[in-house]
């Protein structure tokens, strides 16, 4: 790292620094994994280079299709060049199977599929653990407009689809998924654009033979092998090819 470059802001997972254009950031994946808003924390060598090089994989596609988000290009193991966007402070979650709070709140049992997908919201406030909120308060408190809340939604049934038909080509369920959104202004307009980062950190993705977790849930509930689960992922989705003997050596 840089340490002269500007640094915008850093959260848990990744750091933002200013970009070499006006409207561009640097967007660098740590190795920090931080569960329950922050109160288990560890390093797992390796995380920010598999999840960088997934979210890559996976915003291209998106792109290509014509989901519009903030990847410009991957820079090198760590980093991308982004789009600078306003972060819209939700969490739009995508459920396809009872899993993590799903499961709990409404007393499913965990691997249910769900009779359609459903879609939440949450509010980005660490400090409140992220609640869980309804169109109406994303509308009163002014989060988001209605229209950007039609396009939100949109954009998340399409990722869904996507998503779902890329992991179930290689044996992987798409169990559920959280996604966020961003702020684009061009002349007197803004929309929202999709932003952060698609990666095993931000879904849970199960093995469809065995069940077997392949995302953050192993770091969550102390199963281990969390890294060579994210590198399975990887490894199936064929960009490995590249990648660091490093973190090729959790596959041997």
């Amino acid at each position: 790292m840089n340490s002269k470059r500007k640094l915008i802001y850093e959260g848990k997972a990744k750091i933002l620094y200013e970009g070499p254009e006006p409207g561009t950031l640097i967007q660098y994946f740590k190795d920090d994994a931080t569960a329950f808003n922050g109160e288990k924390k560890a390093q797992l060598e390796g995380k920010g280079v598999i999840n960088n090089r997934i979210s890559e994989f996976v915003m291209t596609r998106l792109n290509q299709i014509g989901i519009t988000n903030h990847f410009i290009k991957r820079l090198n193991l760590r980093e991308q060049l982004i789009r600078e966007v306003e972060i819209v402070p939700l969490e739009v979650v995508v459920r396809n199977v009872a899993a993590g709070s799903i499961a709990k709140r409404l007393g499913l049992e965990e691997g249910t599929p769900l009779p359609r997908s459903i879609i939440e919201f949450y509010y980005k406030k660490d400090e409140l653990n992220d609640p869980m909120v309804s169109e109406e308060h994303i509308t009163a408190f002014n989060w988001a407009t209605t229209q950007e809340m039609d396009e939100m939604l949109a954009t998340a049934i399409r990722v869904n689809d996507f998503l779902c038909g890329m992991f179930s080509a290689v044996g992987i369920t798409l169990v559920d998924f959280k996604i966020e959104f961003g702020r684009i202004y061009e002349n007197d307009f803004s929309r929202v654009i999709l932003a952060d980062e698609i990666s095993p950190d931000s879904c849970r993705l199960w093995d469809t033979a065995t069940g077997e977790k392949l995302d953050k849930d192993r770091f969550r509930r102390d199963m281990g092998n969390v890294i060579e689960s994210y590198t399975e992922v990887a490894r199936r989705l064929g960009i490995m090819k590249d990648m660091p003997t490093v973190i090729q050596g959790g596959l041997h």
